[in-house]
């Protein structure tokens, strides 16, 4: 089981009466991209933020690569190389591309303060930075208002930030959304891009099921806070009981 990267035991998430995530058991494999889907109100959110310490279980385990992350802060799971892009558009509008990444940038460097002194002064900041932005197609509008982007490349620049920390697991809750098929297919083919070139495992929450079914490698299904089935593509599409509650006619 070495090719596992995250493992979740017993997982449970009740806001009030309403059991949000209800005792998920997953594995996520690594250098893989994996789609997570359901309809509205599944769990799959609920799911990521609880990964990513933005809301604590009632009960169940989250393991990173065999250590337990289950009460760590989102911080420090993002100092484990985990990090998360969200559905809502998550960008500085009034800074610049560059500043954009700059800031997830110097803290990761050792450098929290060189914000306020100048971070100009140094190179290897401006490098990395430069690195990231030329590595999503960004590079040519690094002093451009990240508000004056388009909203396909203000999309590359939320993943951006993302990769920011360089991490090892990457959750995506509906990258493309609200991009045109020209922007969906450049953010797409950036994702496959980096899963394979970067060695990134890509988690993505998304209710395209075009974009699923062409850009997953392994699917899971949730439907009211429970994982209903998970395998790959072709199995998905083919799952009865998965056509029936959230597929319907889009895979006939």
């Amino acid at each position: 089981m070495n090719n596992i990267i995250l493992s979740i035991e017993g997982l449970r998430k009740s806001f009030g009466k309403f059991c949000a995530i209800d005792g998920v058991d997953l594995n996520i494999k690594s250098n893989i991209i994996t789609s997570l889907i359901g309809p509205n109100g599944a769990g799959k959110t609920t799911l990521i933020n609880l990964i990513t310490g933005s809301l604590r279980p009632d009960k169940g385990k989250v393991f990173f690569k065999g250590d337990d992350i289950t009460h760590l802060s989102p911080d420090k799971i993002v100092k484990k190389k985990i990090t998360r892009s969200f559905q809502v558009m998550n960008i500085f509008p009034r800074l610049t591309v560059f500043q954009n990444i700059e800031l997830p940038i110097l803290p990761i460097l050792g450098k929290s303060r060189a914000w306020f002194s100048g971070a100009n002064n140094y190179p290897d900041v401006t490098e990395e930075v430069n690195k990231i932005l030329e590595e999503v197609g960004l590079l040519d509008k690094r002093d451009v208002l990240a508000g004056e982007l388009s909203h396909g490349d203000q999309r590359l620049l939320e993943l951006a930030i993302a990769l920011a920390p360089r991490p090892e697991l990457c959750f995506l809750d509906e990258p493309s959304s609200g991009t045109n098929p020209v922007e969906r297919a450049k953010v797409l083919e950036l994702i496959k891009r980096l899963s394979v070139e970067e060695k990134i495992t890509f988690v993505i929450v998304e209710h395209d099921m075009d974009v699923v079914l062409s850009l997953s490698d392994w699917i899971v299904v949730m439907n009211r806070g429970k994982i209903l089935a998970e395998g790959e593509p072709g199995q998905i599409r083919e799952n009865k009981e998965v056509r029936e509650i959230y597929l319907g006619e889009e895979v006939a």
